[in-house]
Order: C-alpha cells, then sequence, then structure tokens
C-alpha cells in the first residue's frame, strides 16, 4: 500500500490530536496549570538576566563542564545552590500562533509516520483492532514517552511528565482511532 492512499487518516488524525490538545492546554486549565510556577522575586531575576546579556538559549545554574564536577569549588556551589536549567526565549510578545503552527507540523509529522509504519505493515482491509494496535502504538511512541528523558536529564517533575504521557496516550488513542477507522478497504 502507498503512503498516498493514507493521506486523509494522516490529516484527520493530526487535526484531532490538535483539537484535543488545545482542549487539554487551553480550556482544562487545571491539567497543566500547577505545572508551571512564577517566583516570588521574578522582577529581580529578570533584571538579573537582562544584566547578564544572555541571548536565547538554555542555561546551567552553576555552568559546569564534565572536566570541573570533581572540582571542590564546583561542588560547593552545586551543595549551596540553586541548581537550575533556565532556558530563555527570544525577547517580545510571545506569538502563539507561530506555536501552534509548530505544533500542527509536528502532529503532521507523527501522522506521517504512523501512515509509514502502517502502510508497511498492515494491508488494505486490515481488520480495526490491528489497524488501532499498531498505529495506536507508533502514535503512543511519539506523543506519550518523548518527555521522559526531561524528567530524567533535565529535571522536569515527574508528576508534570506523567500527565503529559496521560495526553500523549490520549493523543495515540485518537491517532490509532483515525487511522483504524479510515484505513482503506481491500
Amino acid at each position: 500500500m502507498s503512503l498516498a492512499h493514507l493521506w486523509l487518516p494522516v490529516l484527520v488524525s493530526a487535526l484531532a490530536v490538535f483539537f484535543a490538545s488545545s482542549l487539554f492546554n487551553m480550556v482544562l486549565r487545571a491539567w497543566h496549570g500547577p505545572d508551571y510556577r512564577g517566583l516570588s522575586n521574578e522582577d529581580e531575576v529578570r533584571a538579573a538576566l537582562r544584566r547578564g546579556a544572555s541571548r536565547p538559549g538554555l542555561y546551567q545554574l552553576p555552568y559546569c563542564t564534565p572536566e570541573r564536577l570533581q572540582e571542590p569549588a564546583m561542588q560547593e556551589k552545586f551543595r549551596e545552590g540553586p541548581n537550575a536549567l533556565v532556558l530563555l526565549r527570544a525577547d517580545g510578545a510571545m506569538n502563539l500562533g507561530v506555536y501552534l503552527a509548530q505544533w500542527f507540523g509536528y502532529c503532521l509529522l507523527v501522522a506521517a509516520c504512523v501512515a509509514y509504519l502502517g502502510a508497511h505493515t498492515l494491508a488494505a482491509g486490515a481488520p480495526f483492532a490491528q489497524v488501532l494496535r499498531v498505529t495506536g502504538t507508533a502514535a503512543l511512541l511519539a506523543f506519550s514517552l518523548g518527555n521522559v528523558p526531561n524528567a530524567i536529564w533535565w529535571a522536569h517533575p515527574w508528576a508534570s511528565v506523567a500527565k503529559y504521557a496521560v495526553d500523549g496516550a490520549i493523543y495515540a488513542v485518537l491517532t490509532g482511532l483515525v487511522f483504524a477507522w479510515l484505513w482503506p478497504a481491500a
């Protein structure tokens, strides 16, 4: 089977995930809202970052190369804290449209990869449950498990990562259901 036969499930599943994620993040704010907190001295921290003339990027506090990790002075910095990863975006108003477009592009990419896998492992007319299992599992890998390394390496709270994994599992089920529903007949 050709990927061209799967353009409709690719598009519909990407739209389904996009709208479901919008519901989770814009309407059900109590779900992910508690994952993000402000600093009590936000203005002071912002001023300090501006004085540092930092460009957009990911910064580590204390900054440490592997060669310096065992130095006593570096170990003391880690002990006294704070230990942080700081992500700086470009200055200016947030353009939600750009983020939403990138997210939709990612949803399309995942759906296209799911279609590729499905086209090479499932025949036209495959049973609904089989299509759901294969395509849903592929989508689960992309939507649900991608945040786990953030908890392991970048100290994202496990509770937050678990909630995003639940979101991803729902997106995976939606993707699998759409592919199973629109799977080409024999």
